[in-house]
């Protein structure tokens, strides 16, 4: 015969005429039964329904009940049991057109949270895990201090580095210098190009600046008009 809902071996903690629909306080009680109680009051502080804050609350009291109680540690704990019964139905009437009443349902609901003690195989797993992270935490720390102090060894000195890096400097210095004072001598030769020929074009053409007349100055005679 197999043990009934309300009487599951745990420390429980009930919230009688709670001012909700049992119906919406399932919806909650389905995301953590059967949950770790650290998992469960994780769920519930994220949960956004209007149920969740009243069962984080009774969750965190029965674990604290748990602890008081029997002595029991609330991280070996999990949600054995979780269910949500109907409670008082309060009754009121809402006037409408002609004369008529609409009926209001206030529901209640009577809660109830059992948390257990986990299995012992099943804390040896849990034990084993976290000594297995543990372990790989501590191993990832120290081969990341190793490998700070291994860089850091190789490095060269502040100094040592200034001096090595300056000969490289000083050379890049020189080299710009170098090419800047050379395009500025490629460009004095081609502006020196460019006014020899245009003065040889000058002299090409015999033309003289405005208002001169070239036969006056070839010494040509000049016909008077009639």
């Amino acid at each position: 015969m197999s043990v009934k809902t309300n009487e599951r071996p745990g420390t429980r903690a009930v919230l009688r005429h709670c001012r909700m629909s049992s119906y919406k306080v399932r919806e909650v009680l389905d995301l953590v039964r059967g949950v770790e109680f650290t998992r469960a009051v994780e769920i519930l502080d994220h949960v956004d329904r209007a149920a969740a804050p009243v069962v984080a609350k009774l969750v965190r009291s029965a674990a604290a009940n748990a602890e008081h109680n029997e002595g029991l540690d609330p991280e070996e704990l999990y949600v054995a049991s979780a269910f949500a019964d109907e409670g008082t139905t309060l009754k009121r009437w809402r006037p409408r057109a002609r004369g008529r009443a609409t009926r209001i349902r206030k529901r209640t609901c009577h809660i109830t949270v059992v948390l257990a003690r986990m299995p012992d195989d099943k804390l040896a797993r849990r034990r084993a895990r976290a000594a297995a992270e543990a372990t790989e935490r501590r191993a990832r720390r120290v081969a990341g201090t190793r490998r700070q102090a291994r860089a850091a060894s190789a490095a060269p000195a502040p100094a040592e580095e200034a001096a090595l890096e300056a000969p490289a400097a000083w050379a890049t210095e020189a080299g710009a210098v170098d090419a800047a004072a050379e395009d500025v001598a490629a460009g004095d030769a081609a502006v020196a190009q460019t006014v020899a020929a245009g003065t040889d074009e000058t002299e090409d053409t015999g033309v003289d600046e405005p208002g001169g007349d070239p036969s006056a100055e070839a010494g040509a005679p000049r016909e008077d008009a009639d």
